[in-house]
């Protein structure tokens, strides 16, 4: 990864680590994912998954939230907020932090780990 990245990404997890200590971290999937929720599909797939998860890109860092909030992902609900961040469903692409408001990034963190994610998705 190179070294712009890994310190945004240490960053993040310091960040994420200060905003919501009770989400363990742990690797999964290539990621570090924080906390851990069970789903269940209609379809009768379950797994387990992170309720935050983090991971260096080459071209951006994601951060990515899979709470929910009604029907919608809790990432998306922080668009207007986030404006210079590329939000997806679930995943929130920094570019650069600078970029972005960390205390805002450090609201949605908070706001993720009090909110449960829809297990049924």
């Amino acid at each position: 990864m190179p070294e712009p990245r890994r310190g945004d990404v240490q960053l993040l997890h310091e960040l994420i680590r200060r905003e919501a200590p009770e989400l363990a971290p742990y690797v999964q999937s290539g990621m570090l994912g924080y906390g851990s929720y069970h789903y269940r599909y209609d379809s009768g797939r379950e797994g387990d998954w992170f309720v935050v998860g983090l991971a260096g890109r080459k071209a951006y860092v994601s951060l990515y939230v899979s709470a929910t909030v009604g029907d919608r992902y809790l990432a998306e609900t922080y668009r207007d907020r986030l404006p210079k961040a590329d939000i997806g469903r679930s995943c929130v692409r920094i570019k650069r932090l600078s970029d972005v408001n960390l205390d805002t990034v450090a609201a949605l963190i908070r706001e993720a780990a009090q909110t449960r994610p829809d297990s049924s998705a």
